[in-house]
């Protein structure tokens, strides 16, 4: 079956095959809806993780062999790392976020990456693109796929139909202005975004509604 971007709440993880990488993604959480994603390098078997946010039996059975090398958690939200101590101690991952945000995380940040950092696994990188206004350390993760589209994890900075979730104004400014900025106005419209909660989108999808999102405020 060809990869849709929907995955079930309690589901078997939605697949897709690039060249280099395979995509695992997972609906946990019940109905929060929280996605986890296992990503893994083609050519050497070593797995990463994004968002270890509940069930963590289910994450460890998505990631088999792995080795699992790396957890990254998109933001601070108790949401998106529930099971993050559980995964972290049974497979000895390496814990990364980012520096802003990795003081409110309870499970201890070994990697504490900033802007612009890559992450590397196996023969795979993912470069950290940091996003503020959800929340002060809130990161995307780009995979800029040798031969193909690039892939975009966003965690809650953006979604299908905005951006996230904001407390105030100035909140909000800081975020459309950097999704725009360094999202929007680098990446190409089949970038493919991999959100924090939900199904999938692409930057071309969401580009035509940015004004809106700029005029109604969220």
């Amino acid at each position: 079956m060809s990869y849709t971007g929907h995955a079930r709440p309690g589901g078997p993880p939605a697949v897709r095959e690039l060249t280099h990488l395979i995509v695992n993604k997972l609906s946990v959480g019940g109905s929060w809806d929280n996605n986890a994603y296992v990503l893994r390098c083609r050519d050497t078997g070593q797995e990463l993780l994004i968002d270890a946010a509940a069930e963590p039996d289910r994450i460890l059975t998505t990631c088999g062999d792995g080795p699992l090398t790396r957890i990254v958690t998109t933001h601070r939200h108790r949401d998106h790392w529930r099971a993050l101590a559980d995964v972290a101690r049974t497979t000895g991952a390496i814990t990364v976020a980012h520096v802003d945000d990795a003081p409110a995380i309870d499970v201890p940040t070994a990697d504490e990456v900033r802007d612009g950092d890559r992450i590397r696994f196996g023969q795979c990188e993912l470069e950290v693109v940091h996003l503020v206004g959800h929340t002060p350390g809130s990161i995307a993760l780009l995979y800029d796929d040798p031969n193909g589209q690039p892939h975009l994890w966003t965690g809650d900075s953006l979604f299908p139909g905005g951006v996230g979730k904001t407390t105030s104004p100035e909140d909000f400014d800081s975020l459309i202005g950097d999704v725009e900025r360094k999202l929007f106005d680098r990446l190409p419209d089949e970038t493919w975004v991999y959100p924090g909660h939900g199904d999938d989108t692409t930057l071309g999808h969401e580009r035509p509604h940015l004004p809106e999102w700029r005029s109604r405020g969220w």
